[in-house]
């Protein structure tokens, strides 16, 4: 697979995560992840900058990624973030309040996020935050992606409601369990063995 075609693949990727997040899930302020999640704890704590807080937690994820999975995948995990940040900061303005039901909402964005993060995993990007550490243990491990993900996120989802409130924690919980489930899903369908290839190796650029 070329540069191209995977530029283009992993943007629409990036593109319909940020979609997802900027239009169903923030409108009801459910947090999509473990990172944003450890930095609202740590702002309530010890008053820590919350962007300072993503960014740190990021630059040490990607660290890791270049030493776990290699120089592409946190190229090209970095080339994702910021598409997915570029698609939220386009749409956000433009959404006034929810489309719809809280309940309608969070079920439609979770599918939508699910897809796009299950087509990060398997060009061999993420979107960052605790993406990578899924990435790293699923490479060393084995284990499946999707499930790690919603254990991790899931685990620091739950710290957060002890600590700030339960409320939008429940539904981001509900996210993250039906997100990593189509992520599974969409990381197990079967591929061409050069598409695996470029999975597995993560094709350099």
């Amino acid at each position: 697979m070329n540069i191209l075609k995977k530029s283009i693949i992993l943007g629409i990727a990036a593109t319909i995560q940020g979609v997802s997040m900027a239009t169903f899930l923030f409108p009801h302020f459910i947090p999509s992840g473990g990172a944003a999640s450890l930095g609202v704890v740590l702002n309530y704590l010890l008053h820590l900058p919350f962007a300072f807080t993503l960014w740190i937690l990021n630059a040490s994820l990607l660290v890791a990624a270049v030493k776990w999975l290699g120089k592409s995948s946190a190229i090209w995990t970095m080339y994702c973030v910021t598409v997915t940040s570029a698609t939220i900061n386009f749409i956000s303005p433009l959404i006034e309040q929810p489309i719809s039901n809280v309940i309608l909402d969070l079920i439609i964005g979770s599918l939508i996020f699910g897809v796009g993060i299950g087509i990060l995993f398997r060009m061999g990007a993420s979107s960052g935050g605790m993406d990578i550490l899924a990435l790293i243990l699923s490479k060393t491990k084995g284990l499946p992606p999707g499930k790690t993900l919603f254990w991790i996120n899931g685990s620091l989802l739950v710290l957060t409601g002890v600590v700030v409130d339960w409320t939008i924690i429940l539904y981001a919980v509900v996210c993250q369990f039906i997100g990593t489930r189509i992520i599974d899903i969409i990381y197990k369908l079967p591929l061409k063995s050069r598409e695996l290839e470029v999975v597995n190796g993560y094709e350099s650029i």
